[in-house]
């Protein structure tokens, strides 16, 4: 069934993207929040504070509505990937205040504009930066649910907490050893199966080295 309210649609699946990137900080030490857990650097509180620069940027600036929030690590001259890691002066409170001024910024934008409002993202060539608001929420949307992501698998490694918030956590009912079970299954199956598929190459490529060898 289409909806007959498309911005209410947009507002409520980007909000639960934000709330599930905000969740995945609480209760975790200055340090945990911060460090890289990935071989790349990423973490928790350089996704929020990438996110907050995504949404200032593609529902605000991309159609003339500047937050006047200063993100110099967006600047000229910032240094690469500088948005998605928090310096020790950048507290968490100051990055989760910002992402929280960013939602409202990017609300407003969509309270106040058409979905098919025309609007330029400098950042983007030109002659190729048009964009209508809908794509550009649609944008924010998915970069903020694949960034929730993330952080989910990071918050998992960490301490074993999963899910959209504490009361929604979407997995299967099951205990730490049923998990622990669950885990040792998959990691048969996949050696199984790394097995077997050794095994059909081994074949192939005897096979082959018959097929291709010159009749007597």
């Amino acid at each position: 069934m289409t909806s007959s309210h498309p911005k209410a649609d947009l507002r409520s699946s980007l909000q639960g993207a934000r709330d599930a990137l905000l969740w995945k900080l609480e209760g975790l030490s200055e340090y945990d929040i911060r460090r890289p857990a990935t071989p790349t650097g990423t973490n928790l509180l350089g996704l929020v504070k990438h996110a907050a620069g995504v949404e200032l940027g593609y529902l605000g600036d991309a159609f003339g509505r500047p937050s006047g929030e200063p993100l110099p690590w967006l600047g000229d001259g910032a240094e690469p990937n500088a948005d998605m890691w928090a310096t020790a002066d950048e507290s968490p409170a100051y990055i989760v205040q910002l992402y929280r001024r960013a939602w409202t910024h990017a609300d407003a934008t969509l309270d106040a504009l058409a979905l098919d409002t025309i609007g330029k993202v400098p950042w983007w060539p030109s002659g190729r930066d048009e964009v209508t608001l809908h794509h550009a929420a649609v944008r924010v949307i998915a970069d903020t649910h694949r960034h929730a992501g993330h952080a989910d698998i990071i918050r998992e490694l960490m301490d074993g907490a999963v899910g959209r918030n504490e009361g929604d956590d979407g997995m299967a009912p099951g205990d730490s050893a049923w998990w622990g079970n669950h885990r040792n299954r998959l990691e048969h199956a996949a050696r199984e199966a790394d097995r077997r598929a050794a095994s059909d190459r081994t074949r192939g490529g005897r096979h082959g080295e018959r097929s291709s060898a010159a009749p007597r």
